[in-house]
């Protein structure tokens, strides 16, 4: 896992860490600008004269400040810390991103497309109804970001602080469908299949074969990716793997039932 840092000249640098080694961190939770205009890892790794031009370098740079703010080190951001053009890296990255949105001390989510302006040392209510438009609810890959992380805090374009999943729950269970249980980090296993299909039903991913593969950390499985596959058989792959897992677990309770009955009749002989 890659993270990043503010380092001396006030840019940003990349360092790997393995396993337990990994320090407390911040995550950023975002919506994409045009390719174009994102920092990506290559420009942070041979183009740095590019970073501060781009429309992207805004929320970069917001996320490491406020990681400082709240005492962090270390942030990380989708766009700098994959290397996607290593397909076994980008495969790693995804299959691993709900546990590393989980594993995080902060997630921030940057809303582009909420201003929050002051007035009277207080922010404008109009906000409120920005936040139920913003397009960052409308998006796949924010559904396990919203859920993963036990802490999401909310700001607005300016960086403005909006509240948390906690002071806002009752309108992000509004907007999206999702139970409070379940933004409150309760077992996922405890939802149907079908309703946490139905969280992700009105959302949309720029690249097809992502309408599927942003559901794995949701229902805590792996896959192989394969871009190209279509949409349709992606979710084959997803729905095939999910019954797996649901008829071992079935099998396996009903192992324990029958090794429990089968105890229960040798006590009741002896």
């Amino acid at each position: 896992m890659r993270l990043l840092h503010v380092n001396p000249e006030g840019g940003f640098s990349l360092t790997s860490f393995l396993g337990k080694n990994t320090p407390d961190y911040a995550i950023l939770s975002h919506t994409w600008e045009s390719n174009d205009q994102e920092i990506t890892f290559k420009d942070l790794t041979s183009n740095l004269s590019l970073v501060k031009s781009k429309n992207g370098y805004r929320k970069v740079q917001f996320c490491g400040e406020q990681a400082q703010k709240d005492n962090l080190q270390y942030f990380w951001v989708d766009s700098c810390c994959i290397d996607k053009s290593s397909s076994a890296e980008l495969s790693e990255a995804i299959n691993s991103m709900f546990r590393w949105y989980q594993g995080a001390a902060k997630c921030y989510v940057y809303l582009s497309d909420v201003t929050a302006t002051k007035r009277s040392q207080s922010f404008e209510p109009r906000w409120e109804s920005a936040l139920k438009r913003s397009r960052w609810f409308t998006r796949g890959w924010t559904l396990q970001e919203l859920i993963a992380p036990l802490y999401v805090e909310f700001f607005s374009r300016e960086g403005a602080r909006l509240g948390d999943k906690n002071s806002l729950e009752l309108q992000i269970c509004q907007i999206t469908g999702i139970p409070i249980q379940a933004l409150r980090g309760h077992s996922l296993h405890q939802f149907s299949v079908e309703e946490r299909r139905a969280w992700a039903a009105k959302r949309e991913t720029t690249i097809e074969e992502d309408e599927a593969y942003c559901l794995l950390g949701v229902f805590d499985i792996s896959l192989p990716l394969i871009y190209g596959e279509g949409k349709e058989k992606a979710f084959r792959r997803l729905q095939e793997e999910i019954e797996k897992i649901s008829y071992h677990n079935v099998s396996s309770k009903g192992n324990f039932i029958l090794a429990s009955s089968a105890n229960t009749v040798a006590n009741s002989i002896k």
